[in-house]
């Protein structure tokens, strides 16, 4: 029986991770949860972080997957260490792949870091980068209205520039080429963030770097049979198809509301 692979984020951001695998697995069977109830992650503190992301990632293990894919950018920064002790299978997540695609693409390696406020103070990406570039100069901002932005699907909105230009004017000094989009959520305002910084700055999604890295870890072989997709949240399961239909451009075939202490005793 093929095992699926687990996908956990906070809210709806993740599913630029899930998008990406998709396409470049198509016979894999995905199981996604969004921790909808207690979005966003990027404030509370690391022992908060660390405790949802046990019982998200708890509740991905009891579908038997094979591989966890930690989407979200704070619960990997503050909880991928401890989600590692849960379990022999594979866990990735997202600051290792974004860090060194950051490395490959800048040229004067002045590198920018937008994310939550919980990613830009744990210092995770400074750190990845200067292991792989010690002379990088680094240069972060928290975007904390970023995330509520596109949870209430205003990424189109005239407000999404505005607030953006905000954050944003931090960087104007900078002289940076290359920006990592340090939450999964941001690959979906990535318009307006390249509008305000211009084309000579170059976006870092990590959504591609961990489909690169997922094809070290699966079989070349398959069945032929089109993987199936299961999505789970923890509350407000109609706006959540909402938006995933905007970012899928396609309606989810199964989507469900969980309570997770519930589902650990059920089967």
């Amino acid at each position: 029986m093929k095992k699926p692979i687990g996908i956990f984020d906070s809210g709806v951001g993740g599913l630029t991770v899930y998008k990406t695998i998709r396409a470049y697995f198509p016979e894999e069977d995905l199981i996604y949860f969004g921790d909808t109830a207690r979005v966003p992650y990027g404030p509370k503190s690391p022992n908060t972080i660390v405790e949802y992301s046990t019982q998200n990632a708890r509740f991905l293990l009891q579908q038997g997957i094979k591989i966890l894919v930690v989407a979200c950018n704070t619960s990997s920064a503050y909880a991928l260490d401890y989600l590692k002790n849960l379990t022999g299978i594979p866990i990735i997540g997202v600051i290792e792949p974004g860090a060194q695609m950051a490395a490959q693409k800048t040229r004067n390696n002045r590198i920018g870091i937008i994310g939550t406020e919980g990613t830009i103070r744990s210092e995770a990406y400074t750190k990845a980068i200067r292991k792989l570039i010690p002379e990088a100069m680094v240069f972060s901002q928290a975007c904390p209205l970023f995330v509520p932005i596109v949870e209430e699907g205003w990424q189109n909105d005239p407000v999404a520039e505005q607030i953006a230009r905000h954050y944003l004017d931090y960087f104007r000094d900078k002289d940076i080429d290359t920006l990592v989009l340090g939450c999964t959520h941001y690959p979906l305002l990535s318009a307006v963030i390249q509008k305000v910084l211009g084309p000579k700055v170059t976006l870092v999604d990590s959504a591609e770097s961990i489909a690169e890295y997922l094809k070290q870890l699966l079989p070349s072989d398959s069945d032929g049979r089109q993987g199936l997709d299961s999505f789970y949240v923890s509350d407000n399961e109609g706006k959540f198809a909402q938006i995933s239909n905007r970012i899928l451009e396609h309606e989810l075939s199964f989507l469900k509301r969980v309570r997770l202490f519930e589902s650990w005793f059920t089967d």
